[in-house]
């Protein structure tokens, strides 16, 4: 199997949106990218704020990044992250900024009621397992998989504890291979998302910290990648975004949307299908044992 761009997935193709708070508006970059080629998936999967930026897309297939645009570049810090009384001591903000972004998005009450089948990943508090919401309550699946602990408040659904999917799924691909797809269209946002390089020691407390998030989330990401790849073809769409804000400032959307928008329409025009693998402008980690294989862009050196 061989095909020119996004013509040449096989179908069912799945879009997965990964985590990443602020540095989701990157993925209404690409999401411009995708709808101007005219591409429409056949399911969503989408792990926190990736989870309402794919909601939102699945509820208006083909006409979501203007919308999407809108909301990100108006967003401020105290409208998702607002201080008040909250009824436990579970987290620091309340929900209610989330609340009232999800009322305005003129989505479906349930997530079978939207146009493309979709998956919001939580993280099961109790047990530590994903958490695949894929039916119900839509407002709920949102706020549970958007969760960050200790940060916003867990969900109570089903009778399970719900945090952040961010926590086991930072970008979710497996969630896609379990739902079926035949192929995957990533969005995968910030450093983690790129080749860890080698860096100087950290020496404070709070570098210290950031770099080992950074290596945990890298890791998991690179895994979850290679493990798709090996069966499927898993192609990651770059957002060419080289400075990222801090996760409180929502100050630089239109920069993230517009550099994310030319990234990925360059390497959209330049994919060529050749099978199951790992498809990115850059060569990254050495692929995993297996028969799945780092394939390059058409255009980039192998």
């Amino acid at each position: 199997m061989s095909g020119s761009g996004l013509q040449g997935l096989p179908r069912p193709v799945a879009v997965v949106v990964g985590g990443g708070g602020v540095l989701g508006a990157a993925h209404v970059g690409v999401g411009y990218a995708l709808e101007q080629r005219g591409f429409t998936p056949d399911l969503i999967v989408g792990t926190s704020v990736g989870a309402l930026n794919g909601a939102i897309a699945a509820a208006h297939p083909g006409r979501a990044a203007p919308w999407l645009e809108h909301v990100w570049t108006r967003l401020r810090r105290r409208e998702v992250f607002p201080f008040g009384f909250l009824p436990s001591r579970a987290s620091v903000f309340a929900d209610r900024g989330l609340r009232r972004l999800i009322a305005r998005a003129a989505m479906p009450s349930r997530i079978e009621h939207l146009e493309i089948p979709f998956t919001a990943v939580a993280t099961d508090l109790d047990t530590g397992a994903q958490a695949l919401l894929d039916h119900g309550d839509l407002e709920s699946a949102l706020l549970a998989s958007a969760a960050i602990p200790g940060v916003l408040p867990p969900v109570e659904r089903d009778g399970r504890t719900l945090v952040d999917g961010g926590v086991t799924a930072y970008v979710p691909v497996r969630a896609a291979l379990q739902a079926g797809a035949a192929s995957a269209v990533v969005l995968s946002t910030g450093p983690e998302a790129r080749p860890l390089h080698p860096a100087v020691t950290p020496r404070r407390a709070g570098a210290v910290a950031s770099r080992a998030g950074l290596v945990v989330l890298h890791r998991q990401i690179e895994s979850d990648l290679h493990e798709a790849a090996r069966r499927i073809p898993t192609v990651v769409v770059p957002t060419g975004v080289e400075a990222w804000p801090a996760p409180w400032d929502f100050g630089h959307a239109h920069r993230l949307i517009g550099t994310a928008a030319l990234a990925a329409g360059d390497f959209l025009d330049r994919l060529r299908i050749e099978g199951p693998g790992l498809y990115r402008d850059d060569a990254g980690p050495p692929p995993v044992p297996g028969p799945a294989r780092t394939v390059p862009v058409a255009g980039v050196g192998r």
